[in-house]
């Protein structure tokens, strides 16, 4: 496994980022604490979470999971650097919604906080992230919050998820006029067939010294091979993924088509090479991998041992060309 540190931080992580989002939903507790176990061996030290996965009435039983993963021993909290996030409401399907139970307040932050550290089974958690923006919150008060928890020992670094450019210029110049650490890192949508992370998000991340950490790297699916597995009669995550009903359309069809054909003629797996591109992709720490099975971690694993020529990386650019960094991208 190669390691490099995360963004501007002394920390270093290894350059593929274990997702949890399917603990629960679809992969039991057993198969869970097994896939995490090969991750662990195999090198990957950072594992990422969030308080609402579990999802409707079982929110924060992802959580959970890896709560009683740690508490197997074996020095697998120490091994692991923790993140996880905030901002969902965690009340169930159906239930009230009160006042201050979601967002960034200092208040949720705070109430936050210590239910993901019992649900985790921890003392303290390595990046705390927050998983969207709280566009009513002031920064001032979110970094009040949070320089409390690192003088608590509770959390060592803070990061975002799905920010614009301009929040983490925003969040990071209010973290400065404090004396705060600020942000370290960003949790984007970014992948071969989604590139709009390059014109500012992406741009602002390096300028402020934040690792990249790109979330769905497959985009649902659709670049792990779903032209193949429609057509052999296995393109159920396609269908249901967030890239539902893309093969529909006629243009995103070529493209994948024209991906699947190009990797077929260098004998290379479609879903490695997506992981391998994001490894080549500048300020990128390393893409979020979400297995349902041991077996999807081992392909994700070869990914970070696959060196992608100039001319293959020349041709990915040619089927999804990328939208360029701003303004050029839209202006002149």
């Amino acid at each position: 496994m190669e390691y490099t540190q995360l963004g501007r931080t002394g920390l270093k992580v290894s350059r593929l980022v274990l997702g949890t989002m399917n603990f629960g939903p679809q992969t039991d507790e057993a198969d869970s604490h097994a896939i995490m176990d090969a991750a662990l061996d195999a090198g990957v030290n950072f594992l990422d979470t969030a308080n609402v996965y579990g999802w409707g009435d079982n929110k924060g039983r992802t959580e959970e999971i890896v709560g009683s993963w740690f508490a197997q021993g074996g020095g697998r909290r120490d091994k692991t650097v923790l993140a996880t996030k905030v901002y969902g409401n965690m009340g169930g399907d159906g239930e009230q919604v009160w006042p201050n139970h979601d967002r960034l307040s200092a208040l949720n932050i705070r109430r936050a906080v210590d239910a993901s550290l019992k649900r985790l089974n921890t003392h303290y958690i390595d990046v705390y992230q927050f998983h969207h923006v709280d566009r009513r919150t002031p920064w001032d008060e979110i970094w009040q919050a949070i320089d409390v928890l690192v003088q608590q020992g509770k959390i060592l670094y803070a990061g975002s998820s799905n920010h614009a450019g301009w929040h983490i210029a925003q969040a990071n110049e209010a973290a400065a006029r404090r004396g705060s650490l600020g942000l370290v890192s960003e949790q984007c949508l970014y992948n071969l067939a989604e590139r709009r992370a390059e014109m500012e998000v992406i741009p602002a991340a390096q300028s402020y010294g934040l690792g990249v950490i790109p979330w769905s790297p497959l985009h649902g699916g659709l670049l792990g091979g779903a032209v193949r597995k429609e057509r052999e009669g296995g393109g159920a995550r396609t269908n249901g993924g967030r890239s539902a009903g893309a093969l529909a359309d006629s243009a995103i069809r070529a493209q994948i088509e024209s991906y699947e054909a190009l990797l077929d003629k260098h004998g290379l797996q479609p879903g490695e090479v997506a992981l391998a591109w994001l490894l080549t992709r500048p300020g990128v720490t390393g893409p979020i991998v979400g297995p349902r099975t041991a077996e999807q971690l081992d392909s994700a694993l070869r990914a970070v041992e696959l060196e992608l020529s100039a001319e293959l990386l020349e041709s990915l650019d040619e089927i999804f060309p990328g939208p360029g960094p701003s303004p050029e991208a839209f202006a002149w």
